[in-house]
């Protein structure tokens, strides 16, 4: 398999690799018995960075194993001081005392157990139906399945927090993965996601990292990336543990709340609706037909309320305002066909237009300004 696109940005990669290792081992779990030995033969490692994002990853398949989490001796008494410390300031930290947290890629419950110990309501997923048996049977609380699609409806959920430790780097299509995640978040939901750290490879020449069941090399850029174009927010991001690992807070990100500009459009058509009832019809002229104009004349309803709109631009004028259906004329025409107020929506030249129009008709025409989203009668 030669990986044509990013696996994450779906940009081309190079048809070169960075570099290539031959007669690698095909895979860092399930070894080879002696039987299996005159069947079993070393695979090539295509080592390729996107242009776009600049992720680092190979080009191969990924493992068949890669939907299960293998830890193949848990945690040294080293590993496990660090994880209570670092689950005890995670919950405390983000509010998640008594709140249900989902391990994404639980294994046989190693970290789970820990994570339920820093007081938290403790839930796992895990793709291996043996591991999940062994997790079950020691009382913890875990599902079978793997987060593939927006569309996983997770048991027990939305969870207040996730976390993954040491999982996405193996997994072909992080993308779903996280849009999955996200999804059986409750809003405001918070995480911890770990992967190896490349940067720490880089800079010591960790040539042996690279294997066949870690398809992803991330650098603290490049999983900030990834996790912001998957709709989280970044709050923390840094290497941990030696060096080896790197480790992100995130939260799932909110839609904007744009209701402050209903607001202020509603705000703005009264405005403008009060100011032209004040003239008698066809007393009134816009001057600008800029993008900001031409949206305000639709969105307050002005069609058949303004007489014309004028623009100094010659290639607008003669035309005709989108929606409204306005005509658009040259300056000269305030003097051949006057009126008695000027709504002035030059954006940045609002300020200059209203400035020449006050001076030159010194008060015989009514002048106001579009100011931001509201209206200055000048």
């Amino acid at each position: 398999m030669t990986l044509k696109k990013c696996r994450v940005c779906s940009l081309p990669l190079p048809k070169s690799p960075l570099l290539v290792y031959r007669n690698m081992p095909a895979q860092a779990q399930f070894l080879p018995s002696k039987n299996a030995l005159a069947r079993e033969k070393g695979v090539s490692l295509g080592i390729l960075q996107c242009s776009g994002c600049g992720l680092v990853q190979l080009g191969g398949r990924p493992v068949p194993y890669y939907r299960e989490v293998i830890r193949a001796a848990a945690f040294s008494p080293e590993m496990k001081a660090f994880r209570e410390r670092q689950f005890a300031a995670f919950v405390k930290k983000y509010g998640l005392r008594g709140k249900k947290v989902v391990e994404i890629g639980c294994g046989r419950g190693e970290y789970l157990r820990l994570m339920r110990g820093a007081g938290v309501k403790a839930f796992g997923l895990e793709y291996s139906a043996a591991a999940v048996r062994d997790c079950v049977r020691a009382g913890l609380k875990v599902s079978r399945g793997f987060p593939g699609s927006a569309g996983l409806r997770l048991p027990h959920g939305p969870f207040e927090a996730f976390y993954s430790l040491n999982f996405l780097e193996h997994l072909p299509a992080p993308n779903a993965v996280l849009a999955a995640i996200r999804a059986n978040l409750a809003p405001g939901g918070t995480g911890l996601v770990e992967v190896p750290d490349f940067g720490m490879m880089l800079r010591e020449n960790l040539f042996s990292e690279f294997i066949p069941d870690h398809l992803f090399y991330f650098t603290a850029g490049t999983l900030r990336s990834l996790l912001e174009l998957n709709g989280f927010d970044v709050l923390e991001c840094g290497s941990v543990w030696h060096g080896y690992i790197l480790s992100a807070v995130v939260r799932k990100r909110a839609p904007l709340d744009l209701s402050g500009f209903l607001s202020a459009g509603d705000s703005l058509k009264s405005s403008l609706l009060d100011f032209v009832s004040g003239f008698r019809p066809g007393r009134v002229a816009v001057w600008g037909a800029g993008h900001q104009a031409l949206a305000v004349l639709a969105l307050a309803g002005l069609a058949g309320k303004i007489k014309y709109v004028v623009d100094s631009a010659p290639f607008k004028q003669g035309k005709y305002t989108p929606a409204t259906h306005l005509p658009i004329v040259p300056p000269a025409r305030l003097d051949e066909d006057p009126v008695d107020a000027v709504i002035v929506m030059a954006a940045s030249y609002s300020g200059e237009v209203a400035a020449l129009l006050r001076k030159k008709y010194q008060g015989r025409v009514r002048i106001a300004a579009l100011r931001g989203s509201g209206l200055q009668l000048l």
